[in-house]
């Protein structure tokens, strides 16, 4: 009787892990959009002699790249790792480890913020410092930037805000309470360049400027990039 006992007692426990396990996965299955992209450029391999910036972020970031390019020419590297993926998604640490393992990186500007609406402020704000810390494990002696989320439009109308600017508001307020204890990562404030400049946005699909609002991020991008590339 006893041996019995402590079979269905041993089945038991072996019922409850399993279940447990399965809970636990089901809860920290990553919560994804019905598209999700990555775009990775990086330009310059085999030249060693300027620094190598590489921006982080996504498709604003995609967007102001090109002109950032040429306005650091002569002056630096610049590479670009522009995705879809949250902080919250384990899938962009391992983008991140991919393509920062390519090469010795000495500025790295680094954006979060306008995807993975699924996932609550407060799972942002817990997964802010592992993404942080992914990019300096990478790169452990490079000059950080982070750069505020812009906001988002309504499509009709440029002058009204998406439902979703408070959450935009909250997760820039996040990131800038970590950034700044930090003491060590510099802030480019793109969210302030383009707040009250309906005009870089009327006409288009309300998250993405156009031609003359990219041309605005990409001056100030790389105004502040000239500033880390100047500093001893």
């Amino acid at each position: 009787m006893k041996a019995k006992n402590l079979f269905c007692t041993g089945l038991i426990t072996v019922i409850v892990l399993t279940f447990a396990t399965q809970l636990r996965a089901q809860e920290q299955k990553p919560i994804r959009e019905g598209t999700e992209w990555l775009d990775v450029f990086m330009p310059n391999n085999n030249d060693t002699a300027l620094p190598r910036i590489l921006l982080i972020g996504n498709s604003i970031t995609r967007g102001y790249y090109p002109e950032v390019v040429k306005l650091l020419e002569g002056k630096a590297y610049v590479a670009r790792l522009a995705t879809s993926k949250s902080i919250c998604d384990p899938a962009l640490k391992k983008e991140i480890n991919l393509v920062m393992s390519y090469a010795k990186f000495d500025i790295v500007q680094f954006n979060n913020g306008l995807h993975g609406f699924g996932y609550t402020e407060e799972e942002y704000k817990a997964a802010f410092p592992g993404f942080v810390k992914a990019i300096r494990k990478n790169a452990p002696g490079a000059k950080l930037m982070w750069a505020t989320s812009t906001p988002l439009h309504t499509r009709a109308d440029a002058k009204i805000f998406s439902s979703n600017i408070e959450r935009i508001k909250e997760r820039n307020k996040i990131a800038l309470d970590y950034v700044t204890a930090q003491k060590d990562i510099r802030v480019d404030d793109l969210w302030a360049l383009v707040v009250d400049h309906p005009e870089y946005y009327q006409g288009g699909d309300g998250a993405h400027p156009l031609a003359p609002g990219y041309t605005a991020l990409a001056q100030k991008v790389a105004d502040e990039l000239t500033v880390l590339l100047n500093e001893k």
